[in-house]
């Protein structure tokens, strides 16, 4: 799996845990202060994120960075 893959797996875990929290974009993109389109951008595999700006990602959606490295990891395996 190339880097873009393995992104686009991050941005559709993300995106899936977001909705799993009830949230749309633009209530993420609040709580981090950030335009709806930095979000958008990260779950649609355009952008990158760093580690802290996935900690916040984490924190904004209400999970912990561990649940979404080891769910990340898992979605990587599964291929």
């Amino acid at each position: 799996m190339d880097k873009q893959q393995r992104r686009a797996k991050l941005g559709d875990l993300l995106a899936s845990m977001r909705l799993a929290a009830g949230l749309n974009q633009a209530d993420v993109a609040a709580r981090l202060g950030k335009p709806q389109s930095f979000v958008s951008k990260y779950e649609s595999a355009e952008r990158r994120v760093d580690l802290s700006d996935l900690e916040e990602i984490a924190t904004a959606i209400g999970v912990s960075l561990e649940d979404v490295v080891a769910q990340y990891r898992e979605a990587v395996d599964a291929g």
